[in-house]
């Protein structure tokens, strides 16, 4: 049916090159890139697909971009590389008249700030060239968002009070290893957080809230407020939010890890001197903490992230869970990656099959709760994430 262009080739691009490839009626030519061909082709080895090929590419380099993209022609791009690269691919989508889909929002190099507006002032301009960029369209950002439209769509006539709540219960067996790109990820949650309420965002310290919350086959893990990025989108779709906040857990050593990481300065994100160099010492603190991509041999436990809902149907309160759980085994099983990369790689393979197969295709810039979430939940039960719902419970938040 389509070419598709892969650009990144760490946990999450393995999943979607090897989901994708599952599907040769949808993604009839893949081409999969990185910076490093090296690792491209060392994933694609496995990979069964008739018309599948790598290329090495800088994603902030946008002739480049262009000159990949006008040689290969795909009809959409899925960018699961760093989110320092949205602007720059987007740029060159429209440059080339290709359609656009990522996982996660633009961030800055030189800033941990995380928000969409850079992306969604690109509305115009893809609307009128006649594409469709698509955001945000992993597990948190992205299914999260889809629970929610679903359950406004299902269960709700005004949702109140949205808590996303991520827990990895599993186990890598290293002292210190963060789960996706540990660049973005201590960026990530060493940020101040902020949640929504009564109209307004709320700023808090890092780790300032600590709830006990309850997973499924898991059990009880502590659970610290943080700021994250579909908060932004689902609070100005759903308008009737009044309170919208997001969590995940973490265990205390590595919380001890983290602190010492933060203390002794290999946190920074601005450039130093060192033996008359500059370097930025969290992207060197990256290149000696292990591969995220290197962490699903021998992973055990799983995952479990979810939406708890707070509303009102027919005039009465009603409480709503909607979850998935995923195995760090059975995901290594299927694509040689983790769980965390797994939860990501997929709904980024399903957003690209909704675009191609045009149940999901209209020209502008949108998050993915803007599209009917029904097709997309039906795909996620069959191809590897399956989920959970229960109606009245305790939400514990």
């Amino acid at each position: 049916m389509s070419k598709v262009l892969i650009i990144g080739a760490g946990g999450v691009g393995q999943v979607v090159v090897t989901k994708c490839a599952q599907h040769p009626d949808v993604f009839t030519e893949i081409l999969f890139a990185s910076r490093t061909v090296s690792k491209c082709d060392k994933i694609v080895e496995n990979i069964d697909h008739p018309n599948i090929s790598t290329a090495a590419i800088d994603a902030e380099d946008v002739p480049a971009l262009v000159k990949l993209m006008k040689s290969f022609q795909p009809k959409l791009v899925i960018h699961v590389a760093l989110p320092y690269q949205d602007l720059t691919i987007m740029d060159a989508c429209l440059e080339c008249g290709v359609h656009y889909l990522d996982t996660a929002n633009y961030e800055p190099k030189d800033e941990a700030k995380f928000e969409y507006s850079w992306q969604w002032a690109y509305q115009d301009r893809f609307k009128e060239a006649g594409l469709m960029a698509l955001l945000g369209c992993g597990f948190d950002p992205g299914v999260t968002s889809i629970f929610t439209a679903h359950a406004a769509k299902h269960h709700f006539d005004e949702i109140h009070y949205l808590d996303i709540v991520d827990c990895n219960g599993g186990d890598h067996g290293k002292a210190f290893a963060t789960n996706f790109n540990p660049e973005i990820n201590i960026r990530e949650i060493t940020q101040k957080g902020r949640y929504w309420e009564n109209g307004e965002w709320v700023e808090t310290e890092p780790f300032e809230f600590k709830k006990e919350l309850n997973y499924p086959n898991i059990g009880v893990r502590d659970s610290y407020l943080l700021y994250h990025e579909e908060l932004e989108s689902l609070v100005k779709n759903f308008p009737t939010i009044k309170r919208a906040r997001f969590w995940m857990t973490f265990g205390q050593e590595y919380l001890t890890h983290l602190r010492v990481i933060q203390n002794i300065g290999m946190a920074g994100i601005e450039p130093i001197d060192y033996n008359g160099q500059q370097i930025v010492p969290l992207q060197f603190l990256k290149a000696v903490l292990p591969d995220p991509g290197s962490l699903g041999d021998n992973y055990v436990g799983e995952t479990s992230i979810g939406c708890r809902i707070r509303g009102i149907k027919d005039g009465k309160e009603k409480t709503y869970y909607v979850w998935n759980n995923c195995s760090h085994k059975k995901a290594f099983e299927e694509t040689g990656a983790q769980g965390v990369s797994y939860t990501t790689g997929v709904p980024a393979m399903i957003g690209a099959m909704m675009m191609l197969t045009d149940q999901w295709m209209k020209p502008g810039v949108y998050n993915v709760e803007e599209f009917n979430p029904d097709p997309f939940m039906e795909k996620l039960n069959a191809y590897g994430l399956a989920w959970n719902e229960e109606v009245g419970v305790d939400l514990e938040v």
